[in-house]
């Protein structure tokens, strides 16, 4: 696999992650509870870096009719 370096997409990555967790920590502090916001703010950012990769990927919305979960 062959290093591409920095692109692009990886910015907006970077400044959404940071935007998420600085929403995060202003949150705690209205709340007075900044490790409250921390912990919002990753679980928020976890799952928007997903998606944010699933989009950037053109994967969203991919259905596997062969695979529902759990099925008896």
């Amino acid at each position: 696999m062959a290093n591409r370096g920095w692109q692009r997409g990886h910015t907006y990555w970077a400044l959404g992650a940071a935007l998420v967790f600085v929403l995060g920590i202003v949150f705690g502090l209205v709340m007075n509870n900044v490790w409250l916001g921390l912990v919002l703010a990753a679980a928020i950012s976890v799952g928007w870096l997903i998606a944010y990769e699933s989009r950037r990927g053109r994967n969203e919305g991919v259905y596997d009719r062969d695979d529902d979960g759990a099925q008896v």
